[in-house]
């Protein structure tokens, strides 16, 4: 365990694959008593968990009461492994809540991913007990997120209109199908990296888990 800022502490834990690397930080103000995992782009792609996208949703749930971890899935960064196409990601992120769930059993769970990160919190979502669930341009198309069972935990979804990486059609025709609905969140403006977005990604997401 190493200390990286004033509320960053980095871990090293144990996962089929190897050892993953972890960043957990605390929550802003009054605590929620929940942690939100957070899971970063694809690994081919240059995706880790210090993605921009990634450390915003960071911030969202540290403003709002919540202990956060993102991790980089095997084979970036410190975690070690090689990309499995989604089934070893999975697993690792399995580990992590798994691992969560020992440090503090009784806190409530939130999930959140970006992009390929958004179809493993999605997958994780209908294996285990999730108190909220946030999905951003996730990769309806590219993973087989069209046949996920329905989602029981209210969640979120964040889609620019501008992705030129996820079709944004194809996510909202997506997220009109599902039962129950998630609150969409549209960015007219915002590409798949949400470039100049970033404090209205955070604002309104904000707003929106509030409630």
């Amino acid at each position: 365990m190493a200390i990286l800022t004033k509320d960053e502490t980095a871990h090293l834990i144990d996962a089929p694959a190897g050892k993953l690397e972890l960043i957990t930080t605390q929550p802003m103000g009054e605590s929620r008593n929940a942690w939100g995992v957070i899971c970063h782009p694809h690994p081919l792609f240059g995706g880790t968990m210090n993605n921009k996208v990634v450390t915003t949703l960071v911030k969202t749930f540290q403003y709002l009461g919540l202990n956060t971890v993102r991790f980089n899935f095997r084979g970036v960064g410190n975690s070690e492994g090689e990309y499995d196409k989604g089934n070893g990601e999975l697993e690792d992120l399995l580990t992590v809540i798994k691992w969560v769930q020992n440090e503090r059993p009784l806190n409530k769970l939130w999930l959140a991913g970006f992009s390929f990160g958004a179809y493993i919190a999605a997958k994780a979502a209908i294996h285990i007990q999730t108190d909220k669930l946030v999905l951003v341009a996730p990769p309806v198309q590219n993973f087989p997120m069209l046949t996920l069972p329905p989602f029981t935990c209210p969640w979120v979804l964040v889609q620019g209109e501008q992705d030129d990486v996820v079709p944004p059609n194809d996510v909202f025709n997506w997220a009109e199908q599902r039962d129950p609905k998630p609150i969409i969140l549209r960015f007219p403006q915002a590409g798949h990296f949400f470039h100049g977005q970033l404090g209205e990604l955070r604002s309104r997401l904000e707003e929106v888990l509030l409630q």
